[in-house]
């Protein structure tokens, strides 16, 4: 397996882990997180600026993190985003925080934001910049 499948599938096992209810924001043309969370039995949803062909099965709406509609995020546990723009996460922060689910980045790079947040390997290292108040999935 390549790298960069690799790094999608390590983010989609660990969210498979932890959550039940999830949303991908900036999905791009790669659904391979998503689709893993799907086939584990986690409710993924997906997001994106512009019009994107997705697996079936994935729940896709078009959505400007910048100016999110709230309602397609209701509900998660966690948001999260692979290799987003670094500003993209003061307003995927700001939308955590107002839903009250955990926010877990995976950046391009090096690349960090503010302090980094809490910093997860599994894998490959996610950054946790918002935390939510419940504890999230029941192991």
């Amino acid at each position: 397996m390549g790298s960069y499948k690799r790094i999608e599938t390590c983010i989609g096992e660990y969210i498979a882990q932890h959550y039940t209810r999830a949303v991908e924001v900036g999905i791009g043309r790669n659904a391979t997180a998503a689709q893993l969370l799907h086939d584990a039995g986690v409710h993924v949803r997906c997001t994106d600026i512009r019009g994107r062909e997705i697996p079936a099965g994935l729940i896709f709406r078009v959505d400007d993190i910048f100016s999110p509609v709230s309602g397609l995020y209701a509900g998660a546990e966690v948001i999260y985003a692979i290799r987003p723009a670094i500003e993209m996460i003061p307003p995927l922060l700001m939308l955590a925080r107002s839903i009250n689910s955990d926010l877990l980045v995976y950046h391009l790079g090096f690349e960090t934001y503010a302090n980094g947040g809490e910093r997860i390997d599994c894998g490959v290292l996610l950054h946790r910049y918002f935390k939510a108040s419940e504890p999230v999935k029941q192991g």
